[in-house]
């Protein structure tokens, strides 16, 4: 472990380890070889953490910057992120197992996002009152809301990252940023480029650690305002129950088992390219990821035969070659639940027309193949579970409205996707989707500027898009009383 690359906490500013002096190995999931360590936080470092950010927030230069200051700052940063598109990605694809394609691009384009909210931050606005009564100066200004708990997972962390770091700091929030303790490193890479940019000490702390103590420590303290939480429903539940402790405002976007309908008029070649991306993309790890395809009968047989023949020219291989097109899972756990989902649903009948297994020529790694199966119904494990994997599940529908009500069928309502040519039915069906997202005739599209999440089991709150600020401020309400006359007797009833 003492030759490996090692990553301490980024707390106030200053690089350390653990307070227990507990460390973590990574593993590289294309070999299985740890190949970096990291510190791991306790609740004496949350605490550190908590307090470097809430000093800054207070009484710090951050405190007195002015917001066109802050977003220079956040500009600064921008730029950092784009020159190092490059390092910081093969940074992730070696500890997470996405593709170097796709983290370089994500990482590239998430500069986008920190340069989205540089320009918001001396835009946010308070407003002047037309108040009802005599005498009265009324106004309001927007304020951080304090100090923001940021829980990223590990499967796209520098967009997740952008989306809650970069609204809080153009709010003029202080950050701790907890970093999964399954592939931490690219987070630590980030911290260095906070460091670079200038930031005064403690506006942005990076950590990691274990859900208990750290999560449970950073979500529950007294300090933290606001916890901005992207993960699974039950981590989330433990989330929400913390704070019950400190009030904190919540935002939560949680995973999804989305639908993809396609309908008998679609453009085929779209709607295949649209599948495979919204399933074999980032080894399906998304948490969008169509895993519920719900294919029109005219068009069934066709589609799936055209996914399964697009199967045998999948590159699989080391995710840091650019000519693969998969890569493996991020973790050993993900390849154990998914086979035993898999299983689970060949013994319910299910077909598995591709994939299903291990590919045969990788012999280490946690690779699972691009895999379809054929459901009768929705009552298949791989229908009802979030796989976090390369595995689609397609059902059949004759009707329309068969198709709406298979795709509602689900605890999640994070993303959605349809195929169609009929404008009208684009229409119609995109607003009866229980869903946050909905994309059609495309699928896996984001952008700064458009609101990201879900409903149900899904998450609630948003990010991404220009209200979002609003969930990083508060407002103050001022009353000025401009007579000149004394305050009237408060016994005096006029």
């Amino acid at each position: 472990m003492n030759n490996l690359p090692h990553y301490q906490l980024f707390i106030d500013g200053q690089w350390s380890d653990a307070n227990s002096g507990e460390i973590i190995e990574s593993l590289n999931p294309s070999n299985e070889n740890p190949w970096c360590s990291a510190a791991v936080a306790d609740e004496e470092d949350v605490n550190r953490a908590v307090a470097a950010a809430h000093r800054a927030l207070y009484d710090s230069e951050w405190s007195r910057m002015t917001a066109t200051q802050r977003g220079k700052l956040i500009y600064r940063l921008a730029d950092l992120i784009a020159e190092n598109a490059e390092r910081l990605g093969d940074t992730e694809t070696t500890d997470s197992g996405k593709l170097a394609r796709e983290t370089r691009a994500q990482t590239a384009y998430a500069a986008d996002y920190y340069r989205y909210y540089a320009g918001l931050a001396d835009k946010i606005q308070g407003a002047t009152l037309p108040i009802d009564k005599p005498d009265m100066h009324v106004f309001t200004t927007p304020e951080p809301v304090g100090v923001v708990a940021a829980v990223v997972p590990w499967n796209a962390q520098m967009f997740l990252t952008a989306t809650k770091v970069g609204p809080a700091l153009a709010a003029g929030c202080t950050v701790v940023l907890k970093a999964s303790e399954d592939a931490p490193a690219a987070m630590f890479e980030f911290a260095k480029l906070i460091e670079q940019a200038g930031f005064p000490a403690g506006v942005v702390n990076v950590i990691t650690g274990y859900g208990e103590p750290c999560g449970r420590a950073l979500t529950s303290h007294p300090d933290v305002a606001r916890v901005a939480f992207t993960g699974g429903p039950d981590a989330a539940r433990h989330v929400v129950a913390n704070t019950a402790n400190n009030f904190a405002v919540v935002s939560l976007e949680l995973g999804g088992k989305s639908p993809i309908l396609v309908f008998e008029d679609a453009d085929i070649d779209s709607a295949v390219n649209g599948i495979i991306a919204g399933n074999w993309g980032a080894s399906g790890q998304s948490c969008v990821a169509g895993s519920r395809v719900f294919l029109h009968s005219s068009v069934h047989d066709e589609i799936v035969a055209r996914v399964a023949e697009r199967s045998k020219t999948v590159k699989i291989g080391d995710p840091l070659d650019l000519d693969a097109d998969m890569g493996p899972l991020a973790t050993a756990r993900q390849l154990q639940n998914i086979t035993e989902i898999v299983g689970r649903s060949r013994e319910q009948g299910a077909e598995v027309v591709v994939g299903g297994a291990r590919p045969s020529e990788m012999e280490r790694g946690f690779y699972y193949a691009p895999t379809l199966i054929s459901c009768a119904d929705q009552q298949v494990a791989s229908v009802q579970n979030e796989l976090f994997g390369p595995v689609m599940s397609v059902l059949k529908f004759d009707e329309e409205e068969e198709a709406v009500a298979g795709a509602n069928a689900s605890r999640f309502g994070l993303g959605s996707g349809l195929f169609t040519r009929d404008v009208a039915r684009a229409h119609r069906v995109s607003s009866k989707i229980q869903s946050g997202i909905c994309w059609v005739n495309t699928y896996r599209a984001i952008s700064p500027i458009a609101p990201f999440g879900g409903i149900k089991q899904s998450g609630y709150g948003r990010e991404a898009g220009i209200d979002v600020i609003a969930d990083y401020t508060r407002t103050r309400t001022v009353w000025i009383n401009t007579s000149s006359e004394p305050m009237a007797d408060p016994f005096t009833m006029r």
